[in-house]
């Protein structure tokens, strides 16, 4: 196994301090760069833990919110052998490919020249550029998320990858070629995803996926150096239902980033590339990809919803949701997302509960666990104490509190309060 000591630059990560802590270091942008969410964790958190948890060659280490991978590639270059879950198709598929080294990297480079260039011939006969899309999949997207003549060249570009002969690229193809679509957008990130105001008319799009491809292959090339086989898988589910896809007693460490309660649709983040690559297609689509989800918004609370039965227990958490509402109805508020918002909230609270309740049976005697998780205040400022109410609702399902860590702060963009961003840790004594 590589070694899990930690540089200076690392110990910057933890603790008070700079926006940089919560950025991918240079030195870790093999694989982590070919596709990350905007709010994603630092590698370096994972490799503290890791050493903290003194993890060997035989830990099994889970991430059951795995996002586009941070925590499962990193176990992965460091030897040791990683499992994960996550409900989003878009960024399961990105860690999938990242978690799959096998490609040889000369092929998967000059493959992609000669696809380059059939794309590039086809995009220089103007009037024969891919169609548009559907009505239903342009009516996931924002307007003007991306012009028509971007568009057309990524729509072109994928027709030819998915032409590819060899089968064994086409994946890593496809994800490169979500980063060019993102590229060519008009979407910015800041973090909220939103359409900027100028307009991109074109973009080199053919090329930009090309040097994609080209760092994947290179990145590729060091780490086959290497030799690095450790085990890595990723499964397409529901992370309050661990169980479904995970054997009992098989996990030792558990480091993860889940969802905030803090009104961000990760579908949203998402959603072009998703709707480009046809991991969503329709409304009804994407509403069944957020039914499993962890309620932490009120885009995807739905009338037959129940997670909430698990914290009708905890009058801190009920009492914030009703101080949520009494606000928002002294405010004259009545937007959907405003009554929504103080059922969202018990919501989020009740998924994660069963989240844990459902993951102890999976988990080997004195089995350590991190959560990354962020405090709320941004809506009505309403303060929300995720850290400490999780681990109020892990305490009470047997686990042992170990600490609370703070990782940063953070400024909320409305309130303009700084807010804590914490690592939940904790032990199941089996």
């Amino acid at each position: 196994m590589a070694s899990l000591k930690l540089s200076d630059s690392d110990l910057l990560g933890l603790g008070l301090g700079h926006k940089a802590r919560n950025q991918l270091n240079s030195k870790d942008r093999a694989v982590h760069s070919w596709y990350r969410f905007v709010l994603s964790f630092p590698p370096h958190l994972v490799r503290h833990y890791l050493e903290r948890f003194c993890a060997s060659e035989k830990t099994v280490v889970l991430d059951p919110f795995s996002g586009t991978g941070t925590t499962l590639v990193e176990v992965k270059k460091l030897g040791l052998s990683a499992v994960g879950i996550e409900a989003n198709p878009m960024a399961h598929f990105a860690c999938s490919v990242k978690l799959n080294w096998s490609p040889l990297s000369d092929h998967l480079y000059q493959t992609a020249v000669t696809v380059a260039a059939a794309a590039r011939e086809e995009i220089a006969l103007l009037s024969n550029l891919a169609p548009v899309l559907s009505p239903d999949a342009t009516a996931l997207l924002f307007k003007d998320a991306i012009s028509q003549r971007p568009l057309k060249k990524v729509l072109t570009l994928l027709g030819h990858i998915d032409q590819t002969s060899d089968r064994t690229l086409l994946d890593h193809y496809r994800l490169a070629l979500a980063n060019s679509a993102l590229f060519a957008s008009n979407l910015r990130f800041a973090p909220e995803v939103s359409v900027a105001r100028k307009h991109k008319s074109d973009a080199q799009v053919v090329d930009h996926w090309l040097e994609q491809v080209n760092i994947m292959a290179n990145d590729l090339n060091e780490l086959q150096k290497h030799s690095l086989s450790a085990p890595g898988v990723v499964h397409l589910g529901d992370a309050r239902q661990p169980h479904h896809y995970l054997a009992p007693g098989s996990i030792d460490v558990v480091i993860t980033s889940p969802p905030y309660p803090n009104e961000k649709d990760y579908t949203r983040t998402t959603r072009l590339e998703s709707v480009l690559l046809g991991f969503v297609e329709n409304k009804a689509e994407l509403q069944a990809i957020k039914h499993g989800l962890v309620r932490s918004n009120s885009r995807s609370v739905y009338r037959d919803d129940d997670d909430d039965q698990w914290i009708q227990r905890y009058p801190q958490i009920l009492e914030i949701a009703d101080t949520i509402d009494q606000r928002r109805t002294e405010l004259g508020k009545t937007s959907g997302f405003s009554r929504l918002y103080a059922r969202a909230t018990k919501l989020y609270f009740g998924g994660m509960a069963r989240h844990l309740a459902n993951l102890r049976s999976l988990l080997r005697p004195n089995a350590q666990l991190a959560y990354v998780v962020g405090e709320q205040a941004s809506y009505l400022q309403v303060h929300i104490p995720t850290g400490s109410l999780l681990a109020q609702i892990a305490q009470d399902l047997g686990y042992e509190l170990i600490d609370i860590d703070l990782f940063r702060t953070r400024r909320a963009s409305k309130t303009e309060v700084d807010l804590r961003e914490e690592v939940v840790l904790l032990r199941w004594p089996g």
